[in-house]
């Protein structure tokens, strides 16, 4: 028989790492899961545990991982990734965005794997060009409270294109957008689960400065999708992953109301420093070169996202 392919995934056991295991799980993969489990939480692979493919291994990345076995592809998922976790844990997602990618880089150049670094639309900051292509610079206040997150993932694509360039390895870039699905923590401080569990408990929906800001919002079963693609193309290039459906944040918080049949106002405060006041994916990169485009259309990955959180709060555990 053939052997199946290993695929580490760090930050296994989060929103979307959590999604991305069962991907490769289905895609024949054996599968070890790394997290710490500050962010993740080992329920989202809570119904993978009898899956004899499935590995979960408990470690953080700030320090190395030894893994005797063979490794064919390494996703590198692991940081906090909600405004709310990375301003929180600031020196910690600095760390596993420096130290924790290095150490993945070296274990995928120990073990001649193919390497992704996931990345963020963050690293564009406040943009100044629209909608953002991966040529775009970006504008970031390198020492504002966001930039903890926001040049973590900018030296982490520059450590991870080095690496490239100094010792081979085959690495991939994805410069993640706004995505949303089952899985996500009530209160990571996100809007999608903000907005759901505050319209289903019809309570005020908090939006954040006028609600002009606009997002772009992909479904998580498409980025999953993207992220294999990409791993599995030739693409040397960062690449944006998100749906260029752009709406303004209070537009997404009256969609999400009218979905939830919800009598919840709305209520503003003030807006974070440095929040975005634009974001929107050019994705012609990944449509050229990946054949990628999102699927899922948001009225139906809404109702599925929402009745994920109404199930929660069912549950008592949101």
């Amino acid at each position: 028989m053939k052997t199946k392919k290993t695929a580490i995934v760090t930050g296994g056991s989060g929103f979307v790492g959590s999604h991305l295991v069962d991907r490769l799980l289905a895609h024949d993969y054996r599968v070890i899961a790394v997290d710490n489990l500050v962010t993740g939480s080992v329920e989202n692979l809570s119904h993978l545990e009898v899956n004899p493919d499935l590995e979960l291994i408990e470690h953080d990345i700030v320090e190395p991982l030894v893994f005797s076995d063979p490794v064919d592809v390494i996703y590198n998922m692991a940081s906090p990734a909600s405004p709310a976790d990375y301003l929180a844990l600031p020196l910690e997602t600095l760390r596993v965005g420096s130290c924790g990618t290095r150490h993945m880089l070296d274990l995928a150049r120990e073990k001649k794997a193919r390497f992704l670094m996931a990345s963020t639309s963050e690293i564009y900051g406040d943009p100044q060009v629209h909608p953002q292509e991966e040529s775009y610079w970006g504008n970031v206040n390198p020492i504002g409270p966001r930039s903890v997150y926001d040049e973590a993932k900018r030296f982490s694509e520059a450590l991870t294109m080095q690496y490239h360039r100094s010792y081979q390895v085959q690495t991939r870039v994805v410069r993640i957008f706004n995505t949303y699905g089952p899985r996500m923590r009530p209160n990571d401080g996100r809007v999608v689960p903000a907005f759901c569990c505050q319209a289903l408990k019809n309570q005020p929906l908090t939006v954040f400065g006028d609600g002009s800001q606009t997002r772009s919002f992909c479904y998580v079963s498409d980025l999953v999708r993207g992220l294999q693609m990409l791993m599995d193309s030739d693409c040397l290039e960062p690449v944006n992953i998100g749906n260029p459906l752009e709406m303004t944040v209070l537009q997404f918080a009256e969609r999400i109301r009218s979905l939830c049949g919800s009598s919840s106002e709305i209520v503003f405060k003030v807006l974070p420093e440095d929040d975005p006041k634009i974001r929107q994916p050019d994705i012609r990169r990944a449509r050229e070169a990946l054949g990628w485009e999102p699927e899922m259309d948001m009225e139906t990955g809404l109702k599925g996202t929402i009745d994920y959180f109404r199930n929660l709060i069912i549950l008592g555990k949101a």
